[in-house]
């Protein structure tokens, strides 16, 4: 699956719009804006299915695993303790939905990260 050309602007459109959007269980949560972006990125929106771990979950939906370090903008990442989904920023930061709106953290906190087309 190949990501749109406009892919950039799209994925700044929505961290803009996620930027002070705060945690809600069932509304605003690390799945919802996880499909966001792979929405913003490629235009599709992923098919997930429930498993017993998020990185289970995420792995049913298609897209292969890459070793964190190699993530990019728009993958998607998985952080522990306590497990969430995010997206990578940027070479060095992922961000995740807090109470407050997006949190950014150092990219190396995350476990494990699913290449968004390329």
């Amino acid at each position: 699956m190949n990501r749109l050309p406009d892919w950039p602007e799209r994925l700044a459109a929505l961290i803009t719009a996620a930027e002070h959007r705060p945690f809600d269980a069932a509304r605003w949560n690390c799945g919802r804006f996880a499909t966001a972006a792979v929405v913003a990125c490629t235009g599709q929106r992923p098919a997930w299915q429930h498993r017993s771990t998020l990185a289970a979950m995420a792995d049913t939906a298609g897209y292969p695993r890459v070793p964190v370090a190699f993530a990019r903008a728009g993958d998607v990442v998985l952080a522990t303790d306590p497990d969430r989904l995010g997206v990578v920023l940027d070479a060095g930061r992922a961000a995740f939905v807090g109470p407050a709106g997006l949190l950014r953290v150092p990219i190396t906190t995350c476990a494990v990260a699913w290449r968004i087309g390329w």
